[in-house]
Order: C-alpha cells, then structure tokens, then sequence
C-alpha cells in the first residue's frame, strides 16, 4: 500500500506537469479549447492521484496522516505536501463552481493561477525534500519542468495583465 501511495505521487507529479501545457495550448495535436477541455480530465485525475496518494498513506499510519493534516508533523516534507494539496482541492473547487461563485473571469483566472502556483511551489518542495520512490536525478528534472512549464505559461497567458487593465479601466 505504501508503494502504490508513492506511484500515485509521482503520478500526479506527473499530471501537474501537464496542466499547465494543457492551459497554454503547448502539446501539439491539441486546439486550445480542447486543451483546455482535457485540462479538466487531468484536473480531476490529479484530485483522484492525490486522494489514492492520501489515502494509502492513511492505510499504512493513519496517526502520521493526522498530524499531516493537522499541520503537527515534524517533517518539512508534510507541511510542504499538505499546503499543495490543499491548493489542489481549493483550485479543483473553483473550477467546479466556476458559475455558481460568479466571480468575473479575469479575478476567477488570476486566483486560479494563485493556487496552481501555491500547488506547484509546495509539490516540488515536497517532492525534494522525501527520500522516496523517485531517484533523485529524475525527480528534480520533472521538479524542474514542472516549474519551467508553469512560469512559462503565467507569463505567456499574461494572467496579472489582464487583471491589472481591467482595474485601471
């Protein structure tokens, strides 16, 4: 069980990498609104990852869990894991009730953004920090793309600045 709560966290490793790809309209063969549609997908299978993640964690010590998500743990690794989490979730709410919140798209895309980062920055802490079922070359090399593909597409979607015009106008 501890094996297969470490894949699922390489797992969605791995689809956090592809989120911000699937937003921007970078992986060929893929319009952006369809991009934008699997976005969703891998959204939801990441929530999914991260669960089967917790969950088998909880399996193998449900008291180690607790303190995580208690903020109690004395292992940088947890807090650090459990602040992504938290953005995941927080982030897949949004999106979910996108409508219903009825926040304005520019303020929606902008907190969005906030959380993806927050996800993102606690994720590859997270993952530097465990000794566990990656090897260290090839975690920090999907730690690193994962933040290059990221800070690429918060830039080249130029979230503040449309944020920022709306203000000022």
């Amino acid at each position: 069980m501890y094996i297969l709560a470490g894949f699922a966290g390489v797992i969605a490793m791995t689809l956090i990498l592809l989120q911000p790809l699937l937003a921007g309209g970078y992986l060929p063969g893929l319009s952006v609104p369809r991009g934008r549609r699997v976005h969703r997908w891998i959204g939801t299978s990441l929530v999914v990852a991260i669960l089967v993640h917790v969950l088998g964690l909880w399996i193998t010590s449900p008291p180690d869990v607790i303190d995580v998500l208690l903020f109690r743990s004395p292992t940088p690794f947890s807090v650090w894991g459990n602040i992504a989490m938290w953005a995941v979730f927080a982030a897949a709410f949004m999106a979910v009730f996108r409508k219903r919140l009825r926040v304005k798209p520019p303020i929606w895309r902008v907190g969005h953004t906030i959380l993806a980062a927050l996800t993102v920055g606690g994720s590859v802490v997270h993952a530097m920090l465990i000794e566990g079922t990656m090897e260290t070359v090839s975690k920090a090399a999907l730690c690193l793309l994962v933040v290059l593909a990221t800070a690429k597409v918060i830039v080249d979607l130029r979230v503040w600045a449309s944020f920022k015009r709306r203000r000022e106008g």
